[in-house]
């Protein structure tokens, strides 16, 4: 893989932005959210999903000029309408609602419906922490997993994002529904490499490690199994309810995957002064268990911040194949 630096990504997002008709405004944020999520290791929502989203704005599933809009408001919770727009732009603008509610009300939750694609989840859980807030935020998909006992795909990959700020390294839990997101089953494919656990299935029915034969068959593993089905169906009901938008199975029935719910919850942690030597508490326990040989325990979001820095001195790593991709667009 060649490395490039933090601002050739950017510039290289940015110039194909503009040419996609988005205002240089929108287009700087947009850059910056696809180069942050690459920076932070995350490639598979930085430049390998980037033409991606360059193909939903040139189908017109995405409006390039969209704002989103207060639809209701609860006292500390408030339904938007994200009118299609970016979105990672809405997210961002959502998650800084819920904030501004948090630092008001000691906690805020904005729903919101008819938006696109987030992207990295996690970025949002960043931003709060970054903020100083405990955040928990989700969304429904389009169905791309087989709920527990059935063979097609019912369910949304639906992620969930818990993050708590520490001044010591932010806590940023960022996970999929299945033990691999399609994200990383693509990285890994990429690199021509098998999964370290099994995925999901093959079309004979087996557990599989190879992610091209997962992907083929939509048949991924929750995590958990049954448990992991089972939390999938809930976020997508909370999604659904709280942002009267559309369902995983309404999604599914369009085109593509447009016109999403998400759930951005933000809690005040000054409401309790001791939360920090609370959270450091926990990680020293945590972290104090008995290794296996050869492995490390590390905190949600501790990897992040290691690939952050790693990156940030020695250059972003890209694929060969996404980086023509991105110089062709």
């Amino acid at each position: 893989m060649a490395k490039v630096t933090y601002q050739k990504l950017f510039r290289e997002f940015e110039r194909v932005l503009l040419k996609s008709g988005f205002s240089p405004t929108k287009a700087s944020a947009i850059a910056q959210i696809f180069t942050n999520n690459s920076l932070d290791g995350v490639y598979s929502h930085g430049l390998n999903r980037f033409p991606v989203f360059i193909d939903y704005v040139r189908k017109g599933w995405v409006d390039k000029n969209a704002e989103p809009q207060l639809v209701k408001s609860f006292g500390v919770i408030e339904q938007w309408d994200g009118q299609l727009g970016p979105g990672m732009l809405n997210a961002e603008i959502c998650m800084q609602r819920a904030i501004e509610l948090a630092k008001k009300n000691g906690m805020g939750c904005v729903a919101l419906k008819r938006t696109n694609h987030w992207m990295r989840g996690g970025s949002y859980g960043w931003q709060a922490a970054e903020a100083g807030c405990i955040a928990i935020n989700f969304t429904n998909t389009v169905a791309i997993m087989p709920p527990w006992g059935a063979k097609e795909p019912a369910i949304g990959n639906n992620p969930l994002i818990i993050a708590v700020p520490r001044k010591d390294g932010h806590i940023v839990l960022d996970m999929a529904m299945s033990q691999y997101s399609y994200g990383k089953m693509q990285e890994a494919e990429l690199k021509h490499e098998e999964l370290g656990f099994y995925g999901g299935y093959d079309d004979s029915g087996s557990l599989s490690r190879d992610p091209v034969a997962i992907r083929k068959t939509k048949r991924s593993l929750p995590v958990g199994m049954w448990k992991g089905s089972g939390l999938a169906i809930m976020l997508d009901l909370l999604a659904s309810i709280l942002s009267d938008g559309q369902t995983t199975g309404d999604i599914t029935q369009s085109e593509g995957e447009t016109n999403i719910s998400q759930v951005f919850i933000c809690i005040d942690p000054d409401l309790n002064s001791n939360y920090e030597n609370i959270a450091n508490k926990i990680l020293n326990y945590t972290k104090d268990a008995q290794n296996i040989d050869g492995d490390t325990v590390y905190y949600p979001g501790e990897k992040t911040l290691r690939t952050r820095r790693q990156n940030e001195k020695e250059g972003i790593p890209v694929d060969d194949l996404m980086w023509q991709k991105l110089m062709d667009l």
